[in-house]
Protein backbone atom coordinates (compact mmCIF):
# COMPACT_ATOMS: atom_id res chain seq x y z
CA UNK A 1 0.00 0.00 0.00
CA UNK A 2 2.70 2.39 1.06
CA UNK A 3 6.28 2.87 0.15
CA UNK A 4 8.57 3.61 2.80
CA UNK A 5 10.85 6.99 1.67
CA UNK A 6 13.15 6.64 4.69
CA UNK A 7 14.08 4.31 7.69
CA UNK A 8 15.37 6.79 10.08
CA UNK A 9 13.65 10.23 9.33
CA UNK A 10 9.53 10.36 9.86
CA UNK A 11 9.04 10.98 6.05
CA UNK A 12 6.66 8.48 4.26
CA UNK A 13 5.12 8.23 0.03
CA UNK A 14 2.55 6.01 -0.62
CA UNK A 15 2.74 3.86 -3.47
CA UNK A 16 1.58 5.64 -6.87
CA UNK A 17 -0.39 2.47 -7.83
CA UNK A 18 -3.46 1.71 -8.65
CA UNK A 19 -3.95 5.68 -10.49
CA UNK A 20 -6.09 8.13 -8.86
CA UNK A 21 -9.59 8.38 -10.41
CA UNK A 22 -10.16 11.42 -12.59
CA UNK A 23 -13.93 11.27 -12.13
CA UNK A 24 -16.92 13.20 -10.66
CA UNK A 25 -19.70 12.26 -8.27
CA UNK A 26 -21.94 12.15 -11.00
CA UNK A 27 -19.84 10.04 -13.37
CA UNK A 28 -18.59 7.04 -10.67
CA UNK A 29 -22.80 7.20 -9.90
CA UNK A 30 -23.35 6.39 -13.36
CA UNK A 31 -20.92 4.18 -13.69
CA UNK A 32 -22.18 2.35 -10.70
CA UNK A 33 -25.96 2.40 -12.03
CA UNK A 34 -25.08 0.50 -15.30
CA UNK A 35 -22.72 -2.09 -13.33
CA UNK A 36 -25.49 -3.01 -11.10
CA UNK A 37 -28.78 -1.45 -11.81
CA UNK A 38 -30.66 -4.18 -10.11
CA UNK A 39 -28.63 -3.92 -6.96
CA UNK A 40 -29.26 -2.75 -3.82
CA UNK A 41 -28.00 1.18 -3.48
CA UNK A 42 -29.52 2.03 -0.37
CA UNK A 43 -31.56 0.94 2.44
CA UNK A 44 -33.44 3.32 5.05
CA UNK A 45 -34.88 1.08 7.66
CA UNK A 46 -36.70 3.83 9.25
CA UNK A 47 -38.12 5.04 6.61
CA UNK A 48 -38.95 1.87 4.81
CA UNK A 49 -36.66 2.64 1.98
CA UNK A 50 -35.45 0.47 -0.28
CA UNK A 51 -33.75 1.50 -3.47
CA UNK A 52 -32.09 -0.44 -6.36
CA UNK A 53 -29.27 1.71 -8.18
CA UNK A 54 -30.92 2.29 -11.09
CA UNK A 55 -33.92 3.79 -9.06
CA UNK A 56 -31.65 6.09 -6.92
CA UNK A 57 -30.10 7.48 -9.89
CA UNK A 58 -32.87 7.98 -11.59
CA UNK A 59 -34.06 9.99 -8.07
CA UNK A 60 -30.78 11.88 -8.28
CA UNK A 61 -30.96 13.00 -12.04
CA UNK A 62 -34.76 14.20 -11.40
CA UNK A 63 -33.74 16.17 -8.39
CA UNK A 64 -30.63 17.27 -9.96
CA UNK A 65 -33.19 18.69 -12.46
CA UNK A 66 -35.49 20.29 -10.39
CA UNK A 67 -32.51 21.77 -8.31
CA UNK A 68 -31.99 23.58 -11.85
CA UNK A 69 -35.19 24.71 -12.48
CA UNK A 70 -35.17 26.72 -9.46
CA UNK A 71 -32.74 28.50 -10.94
CA UNK A 72 -29.70 27.37 -9.06
CA UNK A 73 -26.25 26.80 -11.09
CA UNK A 74 -23.09 25.45 -11.00
CA UNK A 75 -21.04 27.19 -7.88
CA UNK A 76 -24.30 27.81 -6.14
CA UNK A 77 -23.94 26.74 -2.36
CA UNK A 78 -27.15 24.91 -1.00
CA UNK A 79 -26.75 23.82 2.59
CA UNK A 80 -28.48 20.58 4.19
CA UNK A 81 -29.49 20.59 8.10
CA UNK A 82 -30.82 16.99 8.86
CA UNK A 83 -30.21 14.06 10.54
CA UNK A 84 -29.41 10.53 8.34
CA UNK A 85 -31.90 9.86 5.67
CA UNK A 86 -32.32 8.65 2.14
CA UNK A 87 -32.94 12.35 1.27
CA UNK A 88 -30.02 13.10 2.46
CA UNK A 89 -27.82 11.14 0.17
CA UNK A 90 -30.25 12.07 -3.11
CA UNK A 91 -29.25 15.11 -2.24
CA UNK A 92 -26.03 14.81 -1.96
CA UNK A 93 -25.26 12.68 -5.65
CA UNK A 94 -27.67 15.22 -7.11
CA UNK A 95 -25.63 18.22 -6.08
CA UNK A 96 -22.65 16.56 -7.27
CA UNK A 97 -23.83 15.96 -10.81
CA UNK A 98 -24.91 19.51 -11.68
CA UNK A 99 -21.52 21.50 -9.82
CA UNK A 100 -23.85 22.97 -7.18
CA UNK A 101 -21.87 22.62 -4.01
CA UNK A 102 -23.20 20.72 -0.90
CA UNK A 103 -22.83 22.87 2.21
CA UNK A 104 -22.88 20.08 5.06
CA UNK A 105 -24.86 21.54 8.46
CA UNK A 106 -24.06 20.21 11.51
CA UNK A 107 -27.56 18.68 13.19
CA UNK A 108 -26.73 19.81 16.40
CA UNK A 109 -26.46 23.63 15.54
CA UNK A 110 -28.30 25.98 17.02
CA UNK A 111 -29.74 29.07 15.42
CA UNK A 112 -26.62 31.28 16.26
CA UNK A 113 -24.39 28.54 14.33
CA UNK A 114 -26.68 28.20 11.59
CA UNK A 115 -26.35 31.77 10.93
CA UNK A 116 -22.98 32.21 10.77
CA UNK A 117 -22.47 28.80 8.43
CA UNK A 118 -25.45 30.24 6.04
CA UNK A 119 -24.22 33.54 5.95
CA UNK A 120 -20.34 32.54 5.30
CA UNK A 121 -20.80 30.84 2.28
CA UNK A 122 -23.60 32.29 0.64
CA UNK A 123 -25.78 29.41 0.42
CA UNK A 124 -28.90 30.18 -1.52
CA UNK A 125 -30.90 27.31 -0.92
CA UNK A 126 -31.34 24.87 2.51
CA UNK A 127 -32.69 21.66 2.66
CA UNK A 128 -33.77 20.78 6.72
CA UNK A 129 -35.57 17.82 8.35
CA UNK A 130 -38.56 19.38 10.40
CA UNK A 131 -36.77 18.26 13.58
CA UNK A 132 -34.60 15.99 15.39
CA UNK A 133 -35.00 14.99 18.75
CA UNK A 134 -34.91 18.23 20.70
CA UNK A 135 -33.58 20.21 17.47
CA UNK A 136 -37.17 22.19 15.63
CA UNK A 137 -35.18 22.97 12.40
CA UNK A 138 -37.55 24.79 10.61
CA UNK A 139 -38.56 26.89 13.96
CA UNK A 140 -35.02 27.98 14.64
CA UNK A 141 -34.39 29.08 10.89
CA UNK A 142 -37.86 30.88 10.99
CA UNK A 143 -36.53 32.51 14.27
CA UNK A 144 -33.88 34.10 12.01
CA UNK A 145 -35.71 34.96 8.94
CA UNK A 146 -39.36 35.18 10.08
CA UNK A 147 -39.99 36.85 6.46
CA UNK A 148 -40.44 33.22 5.33
CA UNK A 149 -44.20 32.96 6.35
CA UNK A 150 -44.63 36.00 4.21
CA UNK A 151 -42.88 35.15 1.48
CA UNK A 152 -43.05 32.98 -1.74
CA UNK A 153 -41.12 30.21 -2.32
CA UNK A 154 -37.85 31.96 -4.01
CA UNK A 155 -38.85 35.16 -3.00
CA UNK A 156 -37.30 34.69 0.27
CA UNK A 157 -35.50 38.37 1.12
CA UNK A 158 -34.43 37.97 5.30
CA UNK A 159 -32.67 40.52 6.61
CA UNK A 160 -30.30 38.41 8.30
CA UNK A 161 -30.14 35.72 6.03
CA UNK A 162 -29.68 38.12 2.71
CA UNK A 163 -28.11 35.24 0.38
CA UNK A 164 -30.90 32.52 1.03
CA UNK A 165 -33.76 32.15 -1.46
CA UNK A 166 -35.14 28.64 -0.97
CA UNK A 167 -35.79 26.73 1.74
CA UNK A 168 -36.87 23.24 1.45
CA UNK A 169 -38.57 21.00 4.33
CA UNK A 170 -38.06 16.90 4.39
CA UNK A 171 -41.93 16.66 4.84
CA UNK A 172 -45.13 16.15 2.99
CA UNK A 173 -47.06 18.51 4.66
CA UNK A 174 -47.53 22.21 3.83
CA UNK A 175 -45.88 25.11 5.67
CA UNK A 176 -45.80 29.05 4.53
CA UNK A 177 -43.05 29.30 2.19
CA UNK A 178 -41.59 26.39 2.06
CA UNK A 179 -41.07 23.91 -0.48
CA UNK A 180 -41.32 19.82 -0.17
CA UNK A 181 -38.19 18.23 -0.44
CA UNK A 182 -40.45 15.34 -3.10
CA UNK A 183 -42.08 18.69 -4.81
CA UNK A 184 -38.82 18.86 -6.22
CA UNK A 185 -38.25 16.39 -8.32
CA UNK A 186 -38.76 16.82 -12.00
CA UNK A 187 -39.18 14.43 -14.99
CA UNK A 188 -37.25 16.61 -17.52
CA UNK A 189 -33.75 15.10 -16.58
CA UNK A 190 -31.87 16.39 -19.89
CA UNK A 191 -30.88 19.48 -18.69
CA UNK A 192 -29.21 18.04 -16.06
CA UNK A 193 -27.38 15.53 -18.05
CA UNK A 194 -26.52 18.66 -20.04
CA UNK A 195 -25.14 20.54 -17.16
CA UNK A 196 -23.00 17.37 -16.20
CA UNK A 197 -21.33 17.19 -18.75
CA UNK A 198 -19.41 20.67 -17.88
CA UNK A 199 -18.31 19.38 -14.48
CA UNK A 200 -14.59 18.61 -13.72
CA UNK A 201 -13.29 16.97 -11.21
CA UNK A 202 -10.90 19.68 -9.66
CA UNK A 203 -14.08 21.56 -9.03
CA UNK A 204 -14.89 22.12 -5.27
CA UNK A 205 -18.20 19.88 -5.13
CA UNK A 206 -18.43 19.95 -0.70
CA UNK A 207 -17.93 22.82 2.29
CA UNK A 208 -17.77 21.08 5.72
CA UNK A 209 -17.19 23.42 8.59
CA UNK A 210 -14.61 22.03 11.22
CA UNK A 211 -15.63 22.16 14.60
CA UNK A 212 -13.02 24.34 17.11
CA UNK A 213 -12.71 24.84 20.03
CA UNK A 214 -12.52 28.49 19.65
CA UNK A 215 -12.97 30.95 17.00
CA UNK A 216 -15.89 30.59 14.27
CA UNK A 217 -15.67 27.24 12.57
CA UNK A 218 -13.86 26.91 8.96
CA UNK A 219 -15.49 26.12 5.69
CA UNK A 220 -13.00 23.00 4.58
CA UNK A 221 -13.83 23.07 0.98
CA UNK A 222 -13.68 20.02 -0.93
CA UNK A 223 -13.64 19.20 -4.60
CA UNK A 224 -14.60 15.88 -6.67
CA UNK A 225 -11.20 14.81 -6.93
CA UNK A 226 -10.81 15.02 -3.33
CA UNK A 227 -13.30 12.62 -1.87
CA UNK A 228 -13.75 10.67 -5.28
CA UNK A 229 -10.28 9.09 -4.35
CA UNK A 230 -10.40 9.20 -0.82
CA UNK A 231 -13.58 7.18 -1.10
CA UNK A 232 -12.10 4.66 -3.48
CA UNK A 233 -9.13 4.35 -1.81
CA UNK A 234 -10.12 3.66 1.43
CA UNK A 235 -13.28 1.55 0.34
CA UNK A 236 -10.74 -0.44 -1.28
CA UNK A 237 -8.30 -0.45 1.69
CA UNK A 238 -11.56 -1.81 3.71
CA UNK A 239 -12.38 -4.62 0.99
CA UNK A 240 -15.98 -3.10 0.19
CA UNK A 241 -17.09 -4.70 -3.54
CA UNK A 242 -20.36 -5.38 -5.17
CA UNK A 243 -22.62 -7.22 -2.83
CA UNK A 244 -21.25 -6.09 0.16
CA UNK A 245 -23.84 -4.50 2.71
CA UNK A 246 -22.35 -1.34 5.15
CA UNK A 247 -23.97 -0.16 7.85
CA UNK A 248 -24.00 3.40 8.32
CA UNK A 249 -24.80 4.82 11.70
CA UNK A 250 -22.32 7.33 11.52
CA UNK A 251 -23.63 11.13 10.64
CA UNK A 252 -23.67 11.63 6.94
CA UNK A 253 -22.74 15.50 7.63
CA UNK A 254 -19.49 14.34 8.55
CA UNK A 255 -16.89 12.80 5.98
CA UNK A 256 -17.10 9.74 7.96
CA UNK A 257 -20.45 9.37 6.70
CA UNK A 258 -20.93 11.01 3.26
CA UNK A 259 -17.76 10.13 1.87
CA UNK A 260 -16.22 7.17 3.45
CA UNK A 261 -19.52 5.44 3.90
CA UNK A 262 -22.20 7.02 1.12
CA UNK A 263 -19.44 7.30 -1.26
CA UNK A 264 -17.05 4.30 -1.12
CA UNK A 265 -19.96 2.20 -1.47
CA UNK A 266 -21.19 3.89 -4.49
CA UNK A 267 -17.61 3.57 -5.57
CA UNK A 268 -17.54 -0.07 -4.71
CA UNK A 269 -20.72 -1.18 -5.66
CA UNK A 270 -21.57 -1.94 -2.21
CA UNK A 271 -25.31 -1.06 -0.37
CA UNK A 272 -25.85 1.68 2.16
CA UNK A 273 -28.04 0.91 5.18
CA UNK A 274 -29.23 3.82 7.98
CA UNK A 275 -30.49 1.75 10.51
CA UNK A 276 -31.84 5.02 12.19
CA UNK A 277 -31.90 9.23 11.87
CA UNK A 278 -29.15 9.20 14.36
CA UNK A 279 -26.94 6.74 16.18
CA UNK A 280 -28.73 4.00 18.23
CA UNK A 281 -26.94 0.74 19.91
CA UNK A 282 -30.05 -1.10 19.52
CA UNK A 283 -30.91 0.16 16.14
CA UNK A 284 -27.04 -0.76 14.60
CA UNK A 285 -27.49 -4.13 16.51
CA UNK A 286 -30.75 -4.48 14.69
CA UNK A 287 -29.59 -3.45 11.23
CA UNK A 288 -26.84 -5.81 10.83
CA UNK A 289 -28.82 -8.81 12.12
CA UNK A 290 -31.96 -8.50 9.61
CA UNK A 291 -30.06 -6.94 6.73
CA UNK A 292 -26.77 -8.95 7.41
CA UNK A 293 -24.86 -6.09 7.18
CA UNK A 294 -21.09 -7.21 6.28
CA UNK A 295 -19.15 -4.12 7.21
CA UNK A 296 -20.04 -1.87 10.12
CA UNK A 297 -18.29 1.68 10.51
CA UNK A 298 -18.18 3.76 13.95
CA UNK A 299 -16.49 6.00 16.35
CA UNK A 300 -15.03 3.89 19.93
CA UNK A 301 -17.90 5.39 21.45
CA UNK A 302 -20.49 3.96 19.24
CA UNK A 303 -18.56 0.61 19.21
CA UNK A 304 -18.33 0.42 22.72
CA UNK A 305 -22.23 1.05 23.67
CA UNK A 306 -22.82 -1.31 20.86
CA UNK A 307 -20.98 -4.08 23.15
CA UNK A 308 -22.02 -2.83 26.52
CA UNK A 309 -25.92 -2.43 25.30
CA UNK A 310 -27.77 -5.42 27.53
CA UNK A 311 -29.49 -7.13 24.14
CA UNK A 312 -26.19 -7.33 22.94
CA UNK A 313 -26.71 -11.49 22.78
CA UNK A 314 -30.08 -11.33 21.08
CA UNK A 315 -28.57 -10.25 17.99
CA UNK A 316 -26.84 -12.27 15.00
CA UNK A 317 -23.51 -10.17 13.84
CA UNK A 318 -22.02 -13.11 12.03
CA UNK A 319 -22.38 -12.38 9.04
CA UNK A 320 -19.96 -8.90 10.14
CA UNK A 321 -16.34 -9.08 8.39
CA UNK A 322 -14.81 -6.09 8.22
CA UNK A 323 -15.65 -1.86 8.47
CA UNK A 324 -13.51 1.30 10.17
CA UNK A 325 -12.99 2.68 13.50
CA UNK A 326 -12.48 5.86 13.15
CA UNK A 327 -12.98 9.56 14.12
CA UNK A 328 -11.32 9.31 17.35
CA UNK A 329 -7.88 7.66 18.88
CA UNK A 330 -8.96 4.02 19.23
CA UNK A 331 -8.25 2.04 22.12
CA UNK A 332 -6.43 -1.10 21.46
CA UNK A 333 -8.60 -3.18 23.96
CA UNK A 334 -12.24 -1.56 22.03
CA UNK A 335 -10.44 -3.39 19.04
CA UNK A 336 -9.93 -6.42 20.28
CA UNK A 337 -13.13 -6.67 21.81
CA UNK A 338 -14.48 -5.77 18.39
CA UNK A 339 -12.78 -8.43 16.39
CA UNK A 340 -13.39 -11.29 18.84
CA UNK A 341 -17.34 -9.95 20.13
CA UNK A 342 -18.57 -8.79 16.97
CA UNK A 343 -17.04 -11.01 14.44
CA UNK A 344 -14.62 -8.17 12.85
CA UNK A 345 -11.47 -9.58 12.00
CA UNK A 346 -11.01 -7.64 8.90
CA UNK A 347 -11.93 -4.38 10.86
CA UNK A 348 -9.20 -1.07 9.79
CA UNK A 349 -8.58 1.26 11.95
CA UNK A 350 -8.74 5.01 9.97
CA UNK A 351 -6.83 8.59 10.48
CA UNK A 352 -7.43 11.63 9.02
CA UNK A 353 -9.36 14.89 9.17
CA UNK A 354 -12.06 16.88 7.00
CA UNK A 355 -9.63 19.26 5.50
CA UNK A 356 -7.64 15.73 4.53
CA UNK A 357 -10.67 14.46 2.91
CA UNK A 358 -10.63 12.66 5.35
CA UNK A 359 -8.15 9.65 5.42
CA UNK A 360 -4.85 9.59 5.54
CA UNK A 361 -3.26 6.42 7.36
CA UNK A 362 -5.41 3.45 7.54
CA UNK A 363 -4.45 -0.74 8.46
CA UNK A 364 -4.94 -3.26 6.39
CA UNK A 365 -6.92 -6.49 6.60
CA UNK A 366 -3.68 -8.48 6.11
CA UNK A 367 -1.71 -6.31 8.90
CA UNK A 368 -0.90 -7.80 11.61
CA UNK A 369 -3.21 -7.87 14.90
CA UNK A 370 -0.29 -5.56 16.58
CA UNK A 371 -0.56 -3.01 14.18
CA UNK A 372 -4.33 -3.07 13.51
CA UNK A 373 -4.57 -2.73 17.54
CA UNK A 374 -2.15 -0.08 18.34
CA UNK A 375 -1.65 2.07 15.20
CA UNK A 376 -3.42 3.71 12.47
CA UNK A 377 -1.83 1.88 10.07
CA UNK A 378 0.82 2.98 6.78
CA UNK A 379 -0.11 6.17 4.31
CA UNK A 380 -2.50 6.30 1.87
CA UNK A 381 -1.88 5.42 -2.30
CA UNK A 382 -0.54 9.05 -3.66
CA UNK A 383 0.20 10.81 -0.02
CA UNK A 384 3.09 11.23 1.87
CA UNK A 385 3.70 12.28 5.16
CA UNK A 386 6.14 13.85 7.75
CA UNK A 387 6.82 14.37 11.40
CA UNK A 388 7.74 17.29 12.17
CA UNK A 389 9.26 19.40 15.51
CA UNK A 390 8.34 22.42 16.60
CA UNK A 391 11.31 24.08 14.74
CA UNK A 392 9.53 22.43 11.50
CA UNK A 393 12.75 20.33 10.71
CA UNK A 394 11.55 16.55 10.15
CA UNK A 395 11.97 14.41 13.86
CA UNK A 396 13.73 10.35 13.81
CA UNK A 397 11.28 7.40 13.77
CA UNK A 398 9.97 6.70 17.17
CA UNK A 399 10.32 10.37 17.76
CA UNK A 400 6.71 12.65 18.50
CA UNK A 401 5.99 15.02 16.70
CA UNK A 402 3.37 17.07 14.40
CA UNK A 403 2.07 15.18 12.02
CA UNK A 404 1.96 16.77 8.38
CA UNK A 405 0.47 15.34 5.04
CA UNK A 406 0.81 16.26 1.47
CA UNK A 407 -1.34 15.23 -1.30
CA UNK A 408 -4.53 14.89 -3.67
CA UNK A 409 -6.01 14.68 -0.67
CA UNK A 410 -5.68 18.20 1.01
CA UNK A 411 -8.80 20.74 0.54
CA UNK A 412 -9.07 23.66 -1.82
CA UNK A 413 -8.70 25.69 1.36
CA UNK A 414 -11.20 27.39 3.64
CA UNK A 415 -14.01 29.14 2.11
CA UNK A 416 -13.34 32.69 2.07
CA UNK A 417 -10.62 32.69 4.64
CA UNK A 418 -7.16 33.10 2.94
CA UNK A 419 -5.82 34.02 6.32
CA UNK A 420 -6.54 30.50 8.11
CA UNK A 421 -6.53 28.40 4.98
CA UNK A 422 -2.59 29.88 5.27
CA UNK A 423 -1.80 29.19 8.61
CA UNK A 424 -3.15 24.99 7.95
CA UNK A 425 -1.21 24.85 4.25
CA UNK A 426 1.83 25.97 4.08
CA UNK A 427 3.26 27.10 0.71
CA UNK A 428 5.26 23.36 -0.07
CA UNK A 429 1.62 22.23 0.18
CA UNK A 430 2.02 20.52 3.28
CA UNK A 431 -1.34 20.49 5.46
CA UNK A 432 -0.32 20.59 9.53
CA UNK A 433 -2.85 18.48 10.87
CA UNK A 434 -2.45 19.64 14.26
CA UNK A 435 -1.72 15.83 15.83
CA UNK A 436 1.07 14.69 17.53
CA UNK A 437 2.39 11.22 16.44
CA UNK A 438 4.88 9.27 15.66
CA UNK A 439 6.35 6.89 12.77
CA UNK A 440 8.25 3.75 13.17
CA UNK A 441 10.41 1.98 11.09
CA UNK A 442 8.24 0.27 8.62
CA UNK A 443 6.03 3.52 8.41
CA UNK A 444 3.15 2.55 10.53
CA UNK A 445 1.46 5.77 12.44
CA UNK A 446 0.54 5.90 16.10
CA UNK A 447 -1.30 9.19 16.93
CA UNK A 448 -0.30 10.33 20.25
CA UNK A 449 -3.13 13.06 20.39
CA UNK A 450 -3.80 16.31 19.97
CA UNK A 451 -1.23 18.97 20.94
CA UNK A 452 -3.84 21.22 22.23
CA UNK A 453 -5.05 17.89 24.18
CA UNK A 454 -1.40 17.50 25.79
CA UNK A 455 -1.15 17.70 29.90
CA UNK A 456 1.94 19.48 30.91
CA UNK A 457 2.41 18.03 34.69
CA UNK A 458 5.56 19.67 36.86
CA UNK A 459 7.33 20.17 33.26
CA UNK A 460 6.68 16.04 32.20
CA UNK A 461 4.43 15.84 28.74
CA UNK A 462 1.41 13.64 29.53
CA UNK A 463 -0.43 12.48 26.73
CA UNK A 464 -3.95 10.99 27.60
CA UNK A 465 -4.23 8.88 24.73
CA UNK A 466 -1.94 6.21 26.76
CA UNK A 467 -3.54 6.86 30.48
CA UNK A 468 -6.50 6.01 28.37
CA UNK A 469 -5.87 2.99 26.81
CA UNK A 470 -3.96 1.62 29.73
CA UNK A 471 -7.62 1.74 31.80
CA UNK A 472 -9.27 0.46 29.59
CA UNK A 473 -7.68 -2.59 30.24
CA UNK A 474 -9.42 -2.13 33.91
CA UNK A 475 -12.29 -5.08 34.00
CA UNK A 476 -15.33 -2.55 35.74
CA UNK A 477 -13.93 0.33 33.00
CA UNK A 478 -16.62 0.42 29.73
CA UNK A 479 -15.14 4.13 28.42
CA UNK A 480 -12.38 6.36 29.37
CA UNK A 481 -11.10 10.09 28.97
CA UNK A 482 -8.42 11.87 30.24
CA UNK A 483 -8.01 15.61 30.78
CA UNK A 484 -6.02 18.07 32.49
CA UNK A 485 -6.96 20.14 34.92
CA UNK A 486 -5.40 23.75 36.62
CA UNK A 487 -3.10 23.10 39.55
CA UNK A 488 -0.85 25.72 41.47
CA UNK A 489 2.14 23.97 42.06
CA UNK A 490 2.22 21.65 38.92
CA UNK A 491 0.60 23.33 36.65
CA UNK A 492 -1.77 20.77 35.59
CA UNK A 493 -3.02 17.30 36.87
CA UNK A 494 -4.31 14.51 35.92
CA UNK A 495 -8.11 14.08 35.27
CA UNK A 496 -9.64 11.04 34.33
CA UNK A 497 -13.45 10.71 33.58
CA UNK A 498 -14.80 7.08 33.61
CA UNK A 499 -17.80 5.32 32.82
CA UNK A 500 -18.18 1.66 34.57
CA UNK A 501 -19.67 -1.02 33.03
CA UNK A 502 -23.11 -2.17 33.82
CA UNK A 503 -21.89 -5.04 36.17
CA UNK A 504 -18.89 -2.99 37.20
CA UNK A 505 -18.42 -1.61 40.52
CA UNK A 506 -15.18 0.20 41.53
CA UNK A 507 -14.27 3.76 42.87
CA UNK A 508 -11.70 6.40 42.55
CA UNK A 509 -8.92 4.48 45.16
CA UNK A 510 -9.85 1.32 42.94
CA UNK A 511 -8.48 2.98 39.93
CA UNK A 512 -5.69 4.96 41.59
CA UNK A 513 -4.26 1.40 42.59
CA UNK A 514 -4.71 -0.16 39.36
CA UNK A 515 -2.22 2.26 38.40
CA UNK A 516 0.10 2.16 41.11
CA UNK A 517 3.59 0.56 39.63
CA UNK A 518 1.64 0.17 36.23
CA UNK A 519 2.20 3.25 34.98
CA UNK A 520 4.68 6.07 35.71
CA UNK A 521 3.49 8.02 39.20
CA UNK A 522 3.28 11.58 37.46
CA UNK A 523 0.24 9.88 34.78
CA UNK A 524 -1.51 8.69 37.52
CA UNK A 525 -4.90 10.25 37.92
CA UNK A 526 -4.98 12.87 40.77
CA UNK A 527 -9.07 12.97 40.33
CA UNK A 528 -11.56 10.55 39.27
CA UNK A 529 -14.99 11.02 38.01
CA UNK A 530 -17.47 9.08 37.36
CA UNK A 531 -19.96 10.04 34.58
CA UNK A 532 -23.10 7.86 32.83
CA UNK A 533 -21.87 9.38 29.78
CA UNK A 534 -19.54 11.46 28.16
CA UNK A 535 -20.22 15.06 26.67
CA UNK A 536 -19.67 14.15 22.70
CA UNK A 537 -20.18 15.90 19.40
CA UNK A 538 -22.71 14.61 16.85
CA UNK A 539 -19.86 12.29 15.02
CA UNK A 540 -19.02 10.47 18.67
CA UNK A 541 -16.07 12.66 19.52
CA UNK A 542 -15.66 13.62 23.12
CA UNK A 543 -15.73 16.83 23.69
CA UNK A 544 -12.65 17.64 25.98
CA UNK A 545 -13.38 21.27 26.35
CA UNK A 546 -16.77 20.63 27.77
CA UNK A 547 -14.87 18.03 30.11
CA UNK A 548 -12.78 20.25 31.38
CA UNK A 549 -15.37 23.06 32.04
CA UNK A 550 -17.58 20.09 33.75
CA UNK A 551 -14.24 18.95 35.92
CA UNK A 552 -13.67 22.73 37.40
CA UNK A 553 -17.19 22.78 38.77
CA UNK A 554 -17.26 19.25 40.05
CA UNK A 555 -14.14 19.57 41.70
CA UNK A 556 -14.48 23.09 42.58
CA UNK A 557 -11.53 24.45 41.26
CA UNK A 558 -11.63 28.19 40.53
CA UNK A 559 -9.18 29.81 38.18
CA UNK A 560 -8.46 33.80 39.06
CA UNK A 561 -7.48 36.89 36.93
CA UNK A 562 -3.93 36.65 38.40
CA UNK A 563 -3.52 32.93 37.39
CA UNK A 564 -3.98 31.89 40.71
CA UNK A 565 -5.86 28.40 41.44
CA UNK A 566 -8.16 27.58 44.36
CA UNK A 567 -10.43 25.84 46.14
CA UNK A 568 -14.13 26.97 45.75
CA UNK A 569 -15.75 27.32 49.41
Amino acid sequence: MSAVASTHLSFVRGSDEPPLLEETVGQVLRQAAASWPNAEALVSIQQGVRWSYAEFLSRVERLAAGLLKLGLRHGDRVGIWSPNNAEWTVAQFATGWVGIILVNINPAYRTAELEYTLNKVGVKALIAAREFKTSHYLEMLEALAPEIVASEPGQLGAKRLPHLRWVVQIARESRPGWLNFDDLYDSEVSTAQAAAKAIAPDQPINIQFTSGTTGHPKGATLSHRNIVNNAYFVGRAVGLSAGDRLCIPVPLYHCFGMVLANLACVVRGATMVYPSAGFDAAAVLHAVHIERCTALYGVPTMFIAELEHPRFSEFDLSSLRYGIMSGAPCPAEVMRRVMDRMHMRDITIAYGMTETSPVSFQSLREDSLEHRVATVGRIQPHLECKVIDAAGEIVPRGVTGEICVRGYSVMLGYWDDAARTAQAIDAEGWMHTGDLGQLDPDGYARIIGRNSDMIIRGGENIYPREIEDFLLRHPHIADVAVIGVPDERLGEEVCVWVKRRASGQCDAGDIKRYCQGQIAHYKAPRYVLFVEEFPTTVTGKVRKNVMREESLRRLGLAVHENGKIAQSP
